[in-house]
């Protein structure tokens, strides 16, 4: 095996459960395998639900179990600072490139709004998914939304008619239509960076390999793929696993 720098990116919104406590052994397990690095980053962007005493614990916790990382809080490392939070100008250079680049666009759309689309999406047996309302709005319509001092989020333009193929290690080859995949959001109405934005420019800043995670994350895969080839940057290769589920499937 080939040396593997793998990460585990908690958010400090509560404590560890038994599937964090999976994700991250098996990461570690495999950068120790592999003679590679294991990474610890807290993703500390959900700004009313992230709580400094979490991330306390968190580290605390790993740390009783053995699972020392390499590189992160409490150790520093090549690509300090290891909280989300502190990265943000970071995220910044990379917002206005796009943004420059005409790849990402303003959007109004509310939340009211976007429930009614996926419910009718729904009953009309379609998936449910964001139709693109703001892509191609002008100067002047956005302008106006601005005057009335509505805060936009931020979308990334999938790519059109393209086929996003990667080979998960676990799962094999996949493949996914760029045209079955919304536009997604990379920046929040706060400003803030949403989890899709931030966390695939740190692995690849990070220079993370291998990303081993849940499947409930299999379909963020080709939108991050696609907002990394976008940018130039490296993609990693991936895994996912199936979740530990309780009796209520939580």
């Amino acid at each position: 095996m080939s040396s593997k720098k793998t990460r585990f990116c908690p958010s400090p919104t509560g404590l560890l459960h038994l599937g964090n406590l999976r994700i991250a052994f098996l990461n570690f397990l495999i950068a120790i395998e592999s003679k590679g690095a294991f990474v610890l980053r807290i993703e500390d962007t959900d700004k009313e639900r992230s709580q400094e005493k979490f991330s306390e614990f968190i580290c605390n916790d790993l740390a009783w179990m053995g699972l020392d990382w390499k590189e992160g809080p409490k150790v520093g490392g090549p690509h300090n600072p290891y909280f989300q939070s502190e990265r943000e100008k970071i995220y910044e250079s990379y917002f206005e490139e796009l943004l420059t680049r005409d790849l990402i666009y303003p959007c109004f759309t509310s939340e009211q709004e976007l429930k009614i689309i996926r419910k009718n999406q729904l009953a009309a047996g379609k998936p449910p998914r964001y139709p693109g309302i703001w892509a191609k709005a002008t100067k002047e319509e956005v302008q106006s939304e601005l005057g009335k001092g509505s805060k936009p989020v931020y979308r990334f333009r999938m790519p059109e008619n393209t086929k996003i193929n990667f080979i998960d290690l676990n799962k094999g080859e996949q493949s996914f239509d760029s045209n079955d995949l919304d536009d997604f959001i990379v920046r929040k109405e706060d400003g803030g960076p949403t989890f899709m934005f931030a966390n695939a420019i740190d692995d690849a800043l990070m220079e993370i390999n291998l990303v081993l995670r849940g499947d409930d994350h299999l379909s963020n895969t080709p939108r991050q793929i696609a907002l990394l080839e976008s940018l130039g940057l490296s993609s990693p290769e991936f895994a996912h696993i199936s979740l530990f589920l309780g009796n209520d499937d939580s």
